[in-house]
């Protein structure tokens, strides 16, 4: 049994790095009775002590009483109970550690995204030394363009013709 439990061991500093600060005090009950479980078993010896059944046999006057609890007793098995989650937890993890990967990749994927935009941002002329061309160069979608999209003063999209107000209900011709 101490083989069993000397395989299960419990990181207990990785796990105080997990767990939140208000919890700690829980963990640290649980420590201690976790600790004083396993010095329990650890201080009872791995087998039952043999029984010495020749000696029973000529104290015990009844003919047949030691044979009998000799077989009960070791007929007597206490199933240790079989590990049906391992293998659960595995697949589990295995599914997670899939997750992460694919979360490590995306996310590199995104921050050179995010580092190339960064980039031609910090390349750009600051917005206090463009002039209008520049600044026409730099973004196209914003920059006023009187030729190929005339607008008309304060060039804002509530100002031009084609105008339609999203805040109101379209209106039917009757």
């Amino acid at each position: 049994m101490a083989k069993r439990i000397s395989q299960s061991s419990i990181n207990w500093a990785a796990l105080a790095e997990r767990v939140p600060a208000e919890q700690k005090s829980n963990l640290a009950a649980f420590k201690v009775k976790s600790d004083g479980y396993l010095r329990r078993v650890l201080a009872s010896p791995p087998e039952p002590p043999k029984i010495n059944w020749a000696n029973y046999k000529q104290v015990v006057p009844i003919p047949g009483m030691v044979d009998n609890f000799q077989k009960q007793y070791e007929a007597l098995k206490i199933p240790y109970p079989s590990d049906t989650m391992t293998a659960k937890v595995e697949a589990q993890w295995g599914e997670i550690k899939k997750a992460i990967e694919s979360f490590v990749q995306e996310s590199n994927k995104n921050i050179a995204k995010y580092q190339q935009q960064i980039d031609e941002l910090n390349a750009l002329l600051p917005y206090n030394q463009m002039t209008l061309e520049d600044f026409k160069d730099a973004h196209p979608e914003l920059a006023i363009d009187p030729i190929n999209k005339p607008t008309f003063w304060p060039h804002t999209p509530e100002e031009q013709p084609d105008y339609v107000d999203p805040e109101k209900p379209a209106q039917s011709g009757h």
